[in-house]
């Protein structure tokens, strides 16, 4: 199996610590507000590569965050905790805050049929964790104090822009990350450990006693020592998005290693962003669309994870309703033809090609699958296998064998009773051919195909079934 590796910029073959083992850190939420779909395409992501792993024989140890302290809307050093601001908004506790937004997303990750990770760490139970790992760098010189926070020194770390490839100029305003808001800051660069109750921090409502003042953490601390705490001081993947690269994901590694001395992550995994034809989706815009809104828009989540199916991780994905709406239509169609497989219960005897033909495309499936996850290739394959002269029965093993990793959960697909709407389609069919007009009954006909379904006329009357 090989992944892109971030870090060298280079398709790798995966190789783990202690196979078959795999630790697997994935950024999670900061739970200050639903997550839009944008976001929902990141953890979908990252369980089609768990998914993946777990089809080739590994034993991942998975886990995912959520920040409810300490991220700053500028996702750098400036501005207020996004937490904080979602309390003001909604005149609840930033722990309510949390509680209901986390219930929100995971309700949304089940619905969209999301592997639950193994663990599910909150960034605020982890505070002692952070001012112990702070201490540890004031300690080696790696930080220093000032009168409003504690910062890492990136002076002090020589392979700082490892990951992002980036040659910040340390000590030049602007050239950096962020706006130098403390004049006590050694390097422009500098990222904050933790912020004291003072200066434009004053009233912060989360906060701790440490042995340097009271304050709250910055946001990169936290995932250094969760990843550490559950996983090891070194981990086989950690995965987020591409917006992580530069600031988030560098700090992590600079702090981690820092502290132990040794390699963070062996794998940086980044997946694109989902956008619209106009731009970024963000929910300032109006274009922030949740699962809700889909779902009151007639489609179901599975039909936005079989969307999701359609590009790869790397690959930034344009959402449009159209393209949703031809997702629903193929996994429609994907879903009849599974609902005509288990009707067919008869197996037939294979030949040496058709055995033949079951291995190519299990290799085939395979082998896109095992090179950096290229799901659009294997759902590709799926459909051509699905076209072939194997036997139903085959074809539905098969099938269900690729869904362990596409997690559409055809297995579980079974008709239902028929829609009003296509049982009133059929019978105003039949008033118009009792009335000889032939030309309506073929309009209704048509209509009723075009809602996936088709009517068998009989000697005594009809039959509606699924179209494959």
């Amino acid at each position: 199996m090989k992944l892109f590796n971030t870090l060298t910029r280079k398709l790798e073959t995966f190789q783990p610590i202690k196979a078959p083992r795999v630790t697997f850190y994935h950024c999670g939420p900061t739970v200050y507000w639903t997550q839009h779909i944008g976001n929902l395409r990141g953890m979908t992501m990252a369980d089609l590569i768990r998914r993946t792993l777990i089809y080739f024989g590994y034993e991942v140890n998975f886990v995912r965050n959520y920040t409810d302290v300490g991220h700053l809307v500028s996702d750098a050093d400036t501005g207020e905790d996004k937490m904080e601001k979602a309390s003001r908004r909604e005149q609840l506790a930033p722990d309510q805050i949390a509680k209901k937004y986390i219930d929100i997303f995971e309700n949304d990750t089940r619905q969209l049929n999301i592997l639950p990770p193994d663990q599910t760490p909150r960034a605020s139970r982890h505070v002692p964790g952070m001012i112990a790992m702070i201490k540890t760098l004031l300690e080696k010189k790696h930080a220093y104090i000032t009168d409003l926070a504690i910062y890492f020194d990136v002076s002090t770390f020589s392979r700082y822009n490892a990951l992002n490839k980036q040659k910040p100029d340390l000590n030049i305003p602007g050239a950096g990350k962020g706006k130098v808001a403390d004049s006590q800051k050694k390097h422009n660069a500098d990222f904050a450990l933790w912020f004291f109750k003072r200066g434009e921090h004053a009233n912060a409502v989360q906060t701790w006693e440490t042995p340097w003042g009271v304050g709250f953490p910055g946001w990169h601390i936290e995932c250094s020592v969760m990843a550490e705490k559950f996983l090891g001081e070194t981990i086989d993947i950690h995965m987020g998005g591409i917006e992580h690269i530069s600031i988030h994901h560098t700090n992590e590694i600079a702090q981690s290693e820092s502290v132990s001395g040794k390699p963070f992550v062996r794998y940086w995994l980044h997946n694109e962003h989902l956008v619209l034809k106009s731009g970024k989706m963000a929910k300032s815009q109006g274009t922030g669309y949740s699962l809700l809104q889909l779902i009151e828009k007639g489609y179901d989540p599975m039909d936005l994870r079989y969307f999701f199916l359609t590009a790869h991780y790397r690959s930034r994905q344009e959402f449009s309703w159209e393209a949703l709406t031809q997702a629903k239509s193929s996994l429609d169609k994907l879903k009849r033809i599974v609902l005509a497989f288990k009707k067919q219960t008869q197996r037939t005897a294979l030949s040496a090609d058709k055995l033949a033909k079951i291995d190519e495309y299990r290799s085939r499936f395979t082998q896109a699958i095992g090179e950096d996850v290229q799901i659009p290739q294997a759902l590709a394959i799926a459909w051509e296998m699905l076209k072939s002269s194997i036997p139903s029965q085959d074809k539905l093993d098969l099938l269900f064998q690729f869904d362990q990793v596409f997690g559409l959960k055809l297995s579980e697909v079974s008709q239902g009773p028929i829609a009003p709407e296509i049982i009133e389609l059929a019978r105003q069919r039949q008033l118009a051919r009792s009335k000889s007009d032939y030309q309506r009954a073929d309009q209704l006909r048509k209509e009723i195909e075009n809602k996936g379904y088709l009517v068998e006329d009989q000697p005594n009357g009809y039959q509606i079934k699924p179209k494959i």
